[in-house]
């Protein structure tokens, strides 16, 4: 039983990927955005943040940027699962002997597939823009595992848009407050500066965690805390938005 369900999810998984092999600039588009952003933090805007560090404000400002680049890449699952709703190909895969979890599968892993390499096309800029770390193979592999986990609670976040939305608007749309929601965080300048109300929200949302682990990892610091408030944070998320996917997937299917 397994070995048939991971056979069907690497089946549909390539299916979602050839889609994108296809039209790559939507990899291209995805990471468009937050290199602009990039370019225009670092060299319009960076000179007039002070970070209270020393360390250079592409340093502190990526993790951030990558965030957004997950956040902007899941509005893609969700725009394809609602045109493969539209299409009738849901119910053909009904009629067809596939494990059923195999169908939502496909599409969350097609987007961690293409969400990476969206981030790794956004760290290389980075690099050429002059980010550096002294970061140990331990501390990047442990970056990855905190992205993919990031990205896998958005992506079923994305789901559920892509099975309620009524149009391809509404399905994309939900990832604007996702990519909206860094920017009232710790991502680009210090939760201290900010008004009272919004740091204390910015303090206690979930991005703020994530990317202070994130920024402390590559900075070859002690992660503390935030590391395991980061991991509850999407680890909850993560699990409250499969359970809704999962019950929205049967409500329109069973």
């Amino acid at each position: 039983m397994t070995s048939r369900v991971l056979s069907d999810t690497g089946i549909l998984t390539g299916r979602s990927l050839r889609h994108i092999l296809r039209s790559p600039d939507t990899i291209i588009t995805t990471a468009v955005t937050p290199i602009a952003l990039m370019l225009l933090f670092v060299y319009v805007l960076g000179g007039a943040i002070d970070t209270g560090s020393d360390e250079s404000y592409i340093d502190y400002m990526l993790p951030g940027i990558l965030l957004i680049t997950i956040a902007s890449g899941v509005a893609y699952t969700a725009y394809r699962l609602f045109l493969d709703l539209q299409g009738g190909i849901f119910e053909r895969f009904q009629s067809m002997p596939i494990a059923r979890s195999s169908v939502l599968w496909g599409h969350v892993l097609m987007s961690l597939i293409a969400n990476l390499v969206s981030v790794a096309i956004v760290t290389g800029v980075a690099l050429l823009m002059g980010f550096r770390t002294g970061a140990s193979p331990a501390a990047w592999l442990a970056v990855t595992g905190i992205l993919v986990l990031f990205n896998l609670a958005l992506t079923w976040i994305a789901v559920i848009a892509g099975l309620s939305a009524k149009t391809v608007d509404g399905a994309s749309a939900f990832s604007y407050p996702l990519i909206f929601l860094p920017f009232i965080s710790s991502a680009f300048v210090p939760t201290a500066s900010m008004p009272g109300p919004v740091a204390w929200f910015a303090e206690h949302q979930p991005v703020t965690s994530v990317v202070d682990t994130v920024r402390d990892l590559f900075a070859e610091r002690p992660v503390g805390d935030d590391f395991w408030i980061a991991l509850v944070w999407l680890a909850g998320i993560l699990l409250v938005a499969y359970a809704a996917a999962v019950a929205c997937y049967r409500r329109k299917f069973n």
